[in-house]
């Protein structure tokens, strides 16, 4: 390593990637993901080294957000010269409606525009990722579906699946009989909505994945792996929390899985040693795709 470089990484605090047993991960030929919002202060720093150190890490996957015209204050040729540096992909990218939070990237706002910038960095879906509280409404939740068809068709075009990413306030009833969760699926085209399922959020609201997998089969091409500690329900590494993901994973064929992504929102610890843990148990059971 060169001494600059030692000082750059080091201010950042990066310098843990070349302790964290990455061996394993380097020879892989498998597919490891990750959303970047798990690392969303190191992004804020240095995308460049935070994308070195997932490599480093064995990640070669990647799942954005905060795209606003720019990928992380940067162009998309600039971002897309990132990506080739590093050696990673953009499998998705997360967008939230614009009913309260306008502005670029949103699915209200010049659609058009981003499903253009995402398709020049090779990303192959755009998902729906937040409600924010405000916009929370039976009206927002009634208008969902529709607006999620249109994003998809607009996304389609350009050879990139839609997809809608769930939390755990669509399994709440929004009219006195009906869940968000259950009103998407229902009344959106299978074709151009599909769900990226995070299995924390469905654990939490207290619902088993498998009835949705058993449902709505095929319909559930990406995931977000991540853990939640017994009694508190926090956020914790894969592996050390109440989730059976041995159980859920055997279930990935009638999901139609095609790619799943490690995030964790917080941690009590630094959080590339939580990557680390949960990257241990993840070796440990073979939960790579091909």
């Amino acid at each position: 390593m060169h001494r600059k470089d030692f000082i750059t990484l080091s201010s950042l605090g990066f310098l843990g990637l070349y302790s964290c047993g990455i061996s394993p991960f380097k020879k892989r030929q498998n597919t490891l993901a990750i959303q970047l919002y798990t690392v969303r202060d190191a992004m804020s720093a240095n995308p460049e080294k935070t994308l070195e150190r997932l490599a480093a890490m064995g990640f070669t996957g990647l799942e954005i957000y905060g795209y606003d015209g720019t990928f992380f204050g940067k162009a998309p040729q600039e971002f897309q010269r990132i990506l080739k540096n590093t050696g990673m992909q953009v499998i998705s990218s997360h967008h939230t409606t614009g009913f309260f939070q306008k502005g670029h990237g949103t699915l209200l706002d010049n659609w058009k525009k981003s499903v253009e910038d995402l398709h020049s960095i090779g990303s192959e879906y755009m998902i729906c990722s937040y409600l924010f509280p405000e916009e929370r409404t039976i009206e927002n939740y009634k208008k969902l579906p529709e607006l999620l068809e249109n994003s998809g068709k607009a996304t389609k075009e350009a050879g990139i699946q839609f997809a809608y990413h769930n939390h755990d306030f669509e399994f709440e009833k929004f009219d006195g009989t009906r869940n968000v969760y259950d009103f998407i699926l229902e009344n959106s085209s299978s074709e151009l909505v599909k769900m990226e399922l995070d299995l924390y959020w469905i654990s939490k609201a207290g619902i088993d994945p498998l009835k949705y997998f058993e449902k709505y089969p095929g319909r559930f091409p990406l995931w977000h792996v991540k853990d939640m500690k017994a009694g508190t329900k926090d956020f914790t590494e894969v592996g050390k929390g109440t989730i059976d993901f041995e159980r859920t994973f055997k279930a990935g064929k009638q999901a139609g899985l095609q790619y799943w992504f490690l995030e964790q929102d917080s941690s009590d610890k630094d959080i590339f040693e939580s990557i680390c843990i949960s990257n241990e148990f993840i070796a440990k059971n073979n939960f790579f795709l091909k």
